[in-house]
């Protein structure tokens, strides 16, 4: 059977990373894409037999490619340090390689657990990212976040049947974070794009409507508007960080400031 690796990305994922690597432990190999943390993500992982290599975040879709090209399996599982895999997905890959897959790249839905319940609203299940199953050398990742892929043969794109479950936040700060986080990263790709405080609210209202209305976000109760509201979150401050961009502020200066009894010496 063709040889399989695991490919996570992780910074400051010390709280989460065992648990994701012991999910795929039944694979050939774990290779850790770690960005230099701060904390004990890369101890960890090299304690659990992973191969921890250092790459600095540039982009999302430049780091999963490098991380990709340190794998030396045929195919390829692209973990996130909050994913894990279950007995079920193990199952069905190992029997889709000794079968013969038919194409060279697979979605893998998940299911995401969130304030003490499964989300099935918010688009969130079935919730699919890029393709997380693929053979090594048929897709590169594009964008700066959210990324998309190419595929190098054209070939279309499958779908495996079980899911990994994903724990995305332990708590409101990691919500927060990402909020933050991901908008400095998305504030890169409106560089062809008016920006104004209109255009940033409307954005964010149409992200808040689409997740709590279309997307059914609603039916999750509490879980479900903190969803919509880090996504309005989110996109508000991407807008922002932006107009910051290119209005770039000067700091304020100020002249020192003295007793006006004590004369200043020459």
């Amino acid at each position: 059977m063709a040889k399989i690796s695991t490919s996570i990305i992780a910074f400051n994922q010390a709280d989460k990373i065992e648990d994701a690597i012991a999910s795929v432990l039944w694979t050939d190999e774990v290779v850790l894409a770690d960005s230099n943390s701060i904390d004990a993500t890369a101890e960890i992982a090299e304690r659990m037999g992973a191969r921890v290599v250092q790459i600095p975040i540039t982009t999302f879709s430049e780091l999963r490619n490098r991380a990709a090209d340190a794998c030396s399996g045929e195919w390829i599982i692209s973990l996130d340090s909050d994913e894990r895999c279950t007995p079920e997905l193990r199952d069905e890959i190992l029997a889709l390689l000794a079968s013969g897959p038919k194409y060279d790249a697979y979605y893998i839905p998940r299911r995401n657990y969130f304030m003490g319940r499964w989300i099935k609203g918010s688009g969130w299940y079935p919730n699919y990212r890029q393709p997380q199953f693929y053979r090594k050398g048929t897709m590169r990742y594009t964008r700066i976040i959210h990324e998309a892929v190419e595929m190098q043969n054209g070939q279309p794109i499958g779908k495996l049947e079980n899911a990994f479950v994903q724990f995305p936040f332990r708590n409101f700060e990691e919500v927060l974070a990402k909020a933050n986080r991901y908008s400095t990263f998305g504030a890169r790709m409106l560089s062809h794009k008016r920006v104004s405080l209109w255009s940033a609210l409307g954005h964010a209202m149409w992200a808040f409507i689409k997740h709590y209305i279309f997307k059914l976000g609603f039916r999750d109760g509490w879980a479900g508007f903190v969803i919509a509201l880090g996504n309005f979150e989110g996109t508000f401050y991407r807008y922002a960080k932006r107009y910051e961009q290119i209005q770039a502020w000067p700091p304020l200066k100020t002249e020192p400031l003295r007793r006006p009894d004590r004369p200043t010496t020459e």
